[in-house]
């Protein structure tokens, strides 16, 4: 007979059911989400499992590779489909979840979500909190502008390291109001101190990690990018083709197909959306800053003629997904392409 456990995770205790391969629940409990607690409830069941299923949640990488490690055959599965499944339970607690999972693994009916290794969730972990700060750090200097243009001063656009010095200087003549925004102006000068220091810890990573600097000659892909596709793809080989982490990404379209009805929508956006946004930005690099030819800019110039440049954003980002999982895969770099002689520089007699 073979077994089946769902284990439904949640931040101080983790429900579990067991079933057989015909269905039936065999086992239920509970234990702390913790993987020795897991770890022990498992073995107390005295029973072979097949097939160990954790919803994808906060704290499933570290109990995966636990339970792993311990030689329990854990699989994490994708959320979307769980949902799917948790969705047919007319009332949602943690022991209905518990036994949805379960069956789920019975039936197989599900997407095994891979797990990073642990450099690749520091390294994102590090991506999200700089992202974080310079978004607050964004929301704090709206929050000045505004404050500086309720009485009429505007500060116009100094670059960020200039800010506080600009914001200071025009308020220096009016105390409530220095009153009023100096507070906001400290905490902008500990955050910008701070965000150097997290950029300066993703610039010593990439400077040593090889694959990121191979990644890092596509034009438009700098450190960040670079360390954030490289975080999120993880294992490369995990991908059967490279046109493939397009979609990985949420890069490719939507598309709804049901009878005489076939639309295709905007892009999925699914999957990571660190790096997602990491691309569209590499992209927009690549089509405005660079000056450089490439086979690659030519091409989406010509759909941002054709389509507009928002699109010719997305066309270029999942290209270059597809490019840089070849250059990871292959150990080579970026190839420009050769420059058609209609666009050369014409030779001085």
């Amino acid at each position: 007979m073979k077994y089946f456990a769902g284990l439904d995770v949640s931040l101080e205790e983790t429900a579990i059911c067991v079933v057989d391969e015909a269905g039936a629940i065999i086992r239920e409990t509970r234990a702390a989400s913790e993987p020795d607690g897991l770890a022990a409830a498992l073995r107390g069941l005295d029973l072979q499992l097949e097939r160990v299923g954790l919803e994808a949640c906060s704290l499933t990488a570290w109990l995966h590779d636990e339970l792993r490690a311990g030689g329990w055959p854990a699989i994490c599965i994708e959320t979307r489909q769980a949902k799917a499944a948790m969705g047919a339970m007319p009332n949602k607690t943690d022991r209905n979840d518990a036994r949805a999972l379960a069956q789920i693994m019975r039936t197989g009916w599900y997407r095994a979500v891979h797990v990073k290794s642990k450099a690749s969730r520091i390294w994102r972990s590090l991506l999200v909190a700089r992202r974080t700060v310079l978004n607050e750090m964004r929301t704090i200097e709206n929050v000045v502008r505004a404050q500086l243009r309720g009485t009429g001063v505007k500060l116009g656009t100094p670059s960020r390291k200039d800010f506080i010095e600009r914001a200071r200087e025009l308020i220096a003549d009016d105390p409530v109001l220095t009153h009023l925004t100096e507070p906001l102006l400290t905490i902008l000068t500990t955050m910008l101190r701070e965000f150097a220091r997290l950029t300066k810890q993703v610039l010593d990573i990439v400077r040593d990690e090889p694959i990121c600097r191979r990644l890092m000659s596509v034009p438009g892909v700098g450190p960040l990018t670079a360390l954030a596709f490289r975080a999120t793809i993880d294992q490369p080989d995990r991908f059967a083709k490279s046109r493939d982490v397009g979609a990985h990404l949420g890069l490719t379209p939507r598309r709804y197909q049901s009878g005489e009805t076939d639309v295709q929508g905007a892009v999925s956006r699914c999957g990571d959306e660190l790096a997602r946004t990491a691309l569209y930005e590499a992209a927009h690099s690549l089509l405005i800053r660079s000056r450089k030819w490439s086979a690659l800019r030519a091409w989406g110039m010509a759909i941002a003629k054709r389509r507009g440049m928002a699109r010719a954003r997305v066309a270029v980002a999942r290209k270059l997904a597809v490019i840089l999982h070849r250059i990871w895969v292959d150990g080579g770099t970026f190839r420009f392409g050769r420059e058609p002689a209609s666009t050369l520089a014409p030779t001085p007699a």
